[in-house]
């Protein structure tokens, strides 16, 4: 169907930068495209700046962030960008000129301003802006490849004039996610190169990695939307993870819904060049795995066995949930993990326990719809997250644009397309609809991180010292608030799977969780391969690799952990209660 992604075949510019969400294999692509350029004799860079990186794993070599040469690949240097060091010092270099002259309130409110994803993800850019518009670095590698790539959003917000203007520097405590741009006014020109360096396509080649699922493609098709409007144009699509062929019903049913996926591409994906990469069976560490990641696969399972007797189920969950009589239970992770099968089944448990339930999620109603119907014990409801963003948006710029210049009412426009700002306007709709566990239990598909709740309680605090207001907070959101810390009303359950990637997001998530002062309990560990019993020799080989991770996990949660077997169906309707059986 596509080609086999062999960097030796295809015409690639000087520098290549790998994207993705998160356990797509960005970070084992960018290591054999540059070990498979080094190989043939081309001088190669190798750049991370993804904070769940394990490159040194992947080389078995103590890295750092100026580079390091690896001895098994004589042509290949890399570097390993620490983005969450960066992004403290970021912080710190902000909010230092301001300590003795603000009042502690708003210094709190700054440093939380600054603790988001997106000052990380800024922090990174400027780690590699460095070596983007190094004349050194140009001269010496013929090519540079980065693993992880900024957002359009970011570099949307780094093209805007506002950007640099005094707007930011007097209003640092007021910009919701990027007003540690005051502290880089130095680099406007560096960053000004480096954002025109990606967007040549002489010089720079976006590689977007995806899996061939529903979920990661969307993904992909968002990223490469997003970063077209900003005119990086240059773009590759690579599907990793293929499926080659079957040999009984699980490898048969994986491969049937592969191929389903890949027919429906999204429209705007089908237009670019797209290579594939076959599912691999083996973890991507050592340089025999890095060199045949394209190349060839072995199938060893590994003899790593289950630490626990018998780890929980779904059922145990919901056993636990009803015992200790919680009022609002909130299902977080990344996307693509299953959050919303997970929910259903968690409210039909309850119901069939003769709890009253609202389910309310932010996936489309339909979708909801389709998993699971309304019944007596079970209510539902959608939030529509454009909408309640752009109501959100609505109520802050017009009171913007009342003060401010038009170019700072643009840069706060972009300011309010940022993530957290998505998850503001959400929890403020999530707000309303968790009033009603006065009288029932609210089950609730994802919620905000950590940060986002602490810039509201600073917001909902310290309003009157802040320069922007993030919108008026309703008293649903200030009664929350309290809620969610209050461990015996409250539960958070975190749903990952059992890889790399997966694990350490959702270890961040429950730090970032834990910052606000809200605790987690159950971990749940879905689709996995290990409990179906495959007998096909690159899943069972796949599956035996889960073990170490479902083991971290167990040990992590002290035990409060249930795994689900992935499932070839759809799990909507009477298959959710096969969950709890």
């Amino acid at each position: 169907m596509f080609k086999d992604f062999n960097p030796q075949e295809i015409n690639l510019t000087k520098y290549l930068f790998c994207t993705g969400k998160g356990g797509v294999g960005k970070t084992s692509i960018a290591c054999a495209t540059a070990v498979t350029l080094a190989d043939s004799g081309k001088r190669v860079l190798l750049i991370s700046t993804d904070p769940a990186s394990n490159l040194q794993d992947v080389f078995d070599t103590e890295l750092t962030n100026k580079g390091v040469p690896i001895e098994e690949v004589p042509n290949l240097v890399v570097a390993n960008l620490d983005p969450l060091q960066a992004a403290e010092e970021y912080k710190e270099s902000v909010i230092s000129p301001y300590r003795g002259k603000l009042p502690d309130a708003v210094l709190n409110n700054m440093e939380e301003q600054l603790s988001g994803s997106c000052t990380v993800e800024i922090a990174a850019f400027n780690e590699f802006s460095k070596f983007i518009t190094d004349a050194d670095v140009e001269q010496e590698y013929d090519y540079v490849v980065f693993d992880t790539a900024p957002t359009g959003h970011t570099l949307r917000m780094l093209q805007l004039p506002s950007a640099w203007s005094n707007f930011i520097s007097e209003n640092t405590h007021g910009v919701s996610c990027l007003g540690q741009l005051s502290g880089l006014e130095d680099q406007k020109e560096v960053y000004k190169k480096a954002v025109e360096t990606l967007a040549d396509e002489r010089l720079t080649t976006l590689i977007l990695v995806s899996r061939p699922e529903v979920a990661s493609l969307i993904e992909a098709e968002r990223a490469s939307d997003e970063l077209a409007d900003i005119g990086v144009n240059n773009q590759t699509l690579v599907i990793n993870g293929v499926l080659p062929s079957f040999d009984d019903a699980i490898s048969e049913s994986l491969y049937q819904k592969q191929q389903r996926a890949l027919a429906d591409i999204p429209q705007n994906l089908k237009e670019q060049t797209t290579y594939m990469i076959p599912l691999r069976a083996y973890n991507i560490t050592g340089m025999d795995n890095v060199r045949a990641l394209l190349t060839k696969d072995s199938y060893v399972v590994g003899d790593e066995q289950i630490n626990s007797q018998t780890l929980p189920e779904l059922k145990d969950v919901v056993e636990d949930l009803y015992n200790s009589n919680k009022k609002v239970i909130f299902i977080m992770g990344k996307g693509g993990v299953g959050k919303t099968t997970i929910a259903a089944a968690i409210a039909l448990g309850l119901s069939k326990k003769r709890k009253q339930v609202h389910l309310t999620t932010t996936d489309p109603a339909a979708h909801l719809n389709y998993v699971i119907a309304e019944s007596d014990g079970i209510t539902m409801s959608h939030i529509d997250e454009q909408a309640e963003l752009k109501r959100y948006q609505e109520e802050v710029l017009s009171k913007a644009r009342e003060t401010m210049h038009d170019d700072d009412v643009a840069y706060l426009e972009e300011d309010l397309r940022s993530p957290c700002t998505q998850e503001i306007a959400v929890f403020r709709a999530f707000a309303e609809i968790a009033e009603k566990a006065d009288n029932e239990v609210v089950v609730i598909d994802t919620a905000p991180t950590g940060h986002t709740l602490l810039l509201l309680d600073s917001t909902q605090s310290y309003n009157q010292e802040i320069k922007r207001s993030q919108g008026d907070v309703p008293e649903s959101a200030k009664k929350l608030l309290p809620r969610l810390r209050n461990a015996d009303e409250t539960e958070v359950i975190i749903v990952t799977l059992a890889e790399t990637t997966p694990v350490y997001e959702a270890m961040r998530l429950e730090e970032d969780l834990k910052r606000a002062n809200i605790t987690t309990k159950w971990w749940v560990i879905n689709s996995s391969l290990y409990h179906t019993g495959t007998t096909n020799d690159i899943l069972a080989a796949k599956a035996s690799n889960e073990v170490e991770w479902i083991n971290k996990v167990d040990l992590h949660t002290g035990g409060n952990l249930a795994v689900i077997a992935w499932s070839p169906d759809e799990i909507k309707g009477e298959r959710l209660t096969e969950l709890l059986a």
